[in-house]
């Protein structure tokens, strides 16, 4: 963990969505004072408290990162990376170098089974080698299968959707 700060960030209250909060993705909390901070900080939800982003998680992201920049919140997660992203400026992840260093972790970490993904509010785009695959609108509860197919041409990627299939995860 880095000594970095969320400072006047506050990106993350407005992109992910809070369960305990019934605050849906995309929207801003309704505690969430934009360029302040919280305004429940201390009775803030376990959900909450948990959330470390990317930028303040990973050193090796340059300032260029910084939510508030960027407009992406990077997470990490068990099974994936997502890069959620300001519907405000949702093509701000196609814009470099954003873009190419989403690509580079796409390839990177797709071999070992952790995808990236692009999460525009409920929007999910899929990065893979040879396209980015739009999945439309995904729930929680929606799980992505994801496999490899080698071809004479080389190795292809097929993608299926199993809508309302995923237990719902527990708040960290």
């Amino acid at each position: 963990m880095t000594a970095r700060q969320c400072a006047s960030c506050t990106l993350c209250c407005k992109v992910l969505g809070i369960a305990a909060l019934e605050k849906p993705i995309g929207a801003w909390c309704p505690h969430c004072r934009p360029g302040a901070g919280c305004a429940i900080y201390d009775d803030r939800p376990r959900e909450c408290r948990g959330f470390i982003c990317g930028w303040l998680r990973d050193e090796r992201l340059g300032e260029e990162w910084y939510p508030k920049k960027s407009k992406i919140v990077l997470t990490y997660e068990q099974d994936r990376f997502v890069a959620h992203v300001d519907p405000g400026a949702p093509g701000a992840w196609k814009e470099e170098p954003y873009f190419s260093a989403l690509h580079r972790m796409m390839l990177a970490n797709l071999p070992a089974g952790k995808p990236v993904y692009v999460a525009i509010g409920r929007q999910h785009i899929l990065l893979l080698p040879d396209r980015q695959q739009d999945l439309g609108l995904l729930d929680e509860s929606d799980e992505v299968e994801l496999a490899a197919v080698e071809r004479p041409a080389g190795r292809e990627y097929r993608v299926t959707i199993h809508r309302g299939v995923r237990a719902a995860r527990p708040a960290p």
